[in-house]
């Protein structure tokens, strides 16, 4: 704990406790949290993202437009600087895997600039298109990218246009990492997840969409900021009743907390606590 270089990692799948787990952390050792999580840079996505006040690298980047790993990346290299300096601890909390090895394995991102015409070509081809077009012009990024998750498929066929292909990552690890994971088990997880959705809609999700609504924010947009937020959309616009909005969105998030447990699954680095 006396190396200045070091840095601790909460992970692990959505609603298992993390920020919870963090906040603690952070108070019996004098340290500082850094948000890990994609949909957390987003000014005005608090409610539907479960945003923790006081959390570095949140509330950084307009919503209307999307903001990169590399760009978050810089923000966390800056935050854990600023923490070092002030004699704390950085605290990186999050449950996005890809923005967790970046800090944490340095990872050395490509940073491609978004293509707007190329990504509106891209979207109206289903899933299943993209991972054909994928595996064709690189098969190797086809085997390690999120394949159920059509956002990073076409920004994966986004870097290839501009660079010929999806570089091999490089790694620069800067930091002494402990890594922290929170487990617990399917029943009890699905049981958070559905108290969290709720508790959710107590504070005002819908309000929340609403005024995400107003401030110009596309339909379009709504599905890829998660199904906290797509959902509602739908139902706000009278496509689908409250009930069926719920059950999608426990759905949904069920299953994408299963697939954040499969990416860390091998991971030998991580010492699991079971809550």
């Amino acid at each position: 704990m006396r190396n200045r270089k070091q840095l601790i990692v909460i992970l692990g799948p959505t609603a298992s406790g993390k920020s919870e787990y963090a906040i603690k952390l952070a108070k019996k050792l004098h340290g500082e949290i850094i948000s890990a999580d994609s949909r957390q840079v987003y000014r005005g996505l608090d409610i539907g993202t479960a945003k923790i006040n006081g959390q570095l690298c949140t509330d950084i980047a307009n919503p209307k437009t999307a903001f990169s790993v590399a760009e978050w990346k810089k923000c966390a290299d800056n935050a854990i600087a600023s923490i070092f300096e002030g004699g704390k601890i950085p605290i990186l909390a999050g449950g996005s895997a890809f923005y967790i090895r970046a800090i944490a394995d340095g990872i050395v991102i490509p940073e491609v600039p978004p293509n707007p015409k190329l990504r509106k070509k891209l979207e109206k081809q289903p899933l299943a298109s993209l991972l054909k077009i994928l595996t064709k012009k690189d098969p190797g990024r086809a085997k390690t990218v999120d394949r159920k998750n059509k956002r990073r498929v076409v920004r994966a066929l986004e870097i290839i246009e501009a660079l010929g292909k999806v570089p091999k990552f490089k790694m620069e690890r800067k930091y002494d990492t402990r890594f922290i994971g929170i487990k617990r088990t399917p029943k009890e997880l699905k049981g958070r997840i559905d108290r969290r959705i709720r508790e959710m809609l107590k504070k005002g999700l819908i309000r929340e969409v609403q005024e995400l609504r107003r401030s110009g924010i596309s339909g379009k947009r709504f599905s890829e900021l998660g199904f906290e937020y797509k959902y509602p959309a739908l139902y706000l616009q009278k496509k689908i009743t409250r009930e069926e909005m719920i059950a999608k969105i426990n759905k949904e998030t069920v299953a994408y907390a299963r697939r954040q447990m499969l990416w860390w699954k091998n991971d030998k680095r991580i010492k699991w606590l079971k809550k």
